[in-house]
């Protein structure tokens, strides 16, 4: 991953607009919740949330998120990886895995040990050392997702 570079938002208080809108392009989410959620994270002396950004030159190509919950029944299982995204054009060239591992180590570093992830993909997140947990319900959603955890 050389050529781009993992950024957190935390630290480019400039990118909060412009990541907001690509997350939100992405999942759909309103840009306001993203918006106030990296905010929360400027400046932040507690670990959560964090948002994290991969960029090629000046335009994001993938991007994750780490909060509380990620909108599921268990509220125990926290903090929560979400949000993952890589631009089709950008995917198979271990770019999920990069920015997995550095917020993991980002994380590490302030203190927190295990992270959850909710999600419908059956063996992505295995690949980087993530393992199946359980099935847990999402909110407003009728069929249960797959949650991961991952020991850093």
């Amino acid at each position: 991953m050389e050529k781009y570079e993992i950024r957190m938002i935390r630290d480019h208080k400039e990118l909060v607009l412009q990541a907001a809108e690509w997350f939100h392009q992405k999942w759909g989410i309103p840009r306001s919740a993203y918006s106030e959620s990296m905010e929360a994270c400027l400046n932040n002396t507690s670990a959560i949330p964090q948002w994290y950004v991969v960029m090629d030159g000046d335009k994001i190509i993938a991007g994750l998120g780490v909060i509380e919950n990620d909108f599921h029944n268990r509220r125990d299982l926290a903090p929560n990886v979400c949000a993952v995204y890589v631009e089709e054009t950008y995917r198979k060239q271990g770019i999920a895995g990069d920015m997995l591992r550095f917020a993991c180590e980002d994380l590490k570093a302030k203190g927190i040990d295990t992270l959850y992830l909710l999600t419908d993909h059956t063996s992505f997140y295995e690949r980087y050392g993530w393992e199946f947990l359980c099935m847990v319900q999402g909110d407003g959603e009728l069929k249960l997702s797959r949650m991961y955890m991952h020991r850093i």
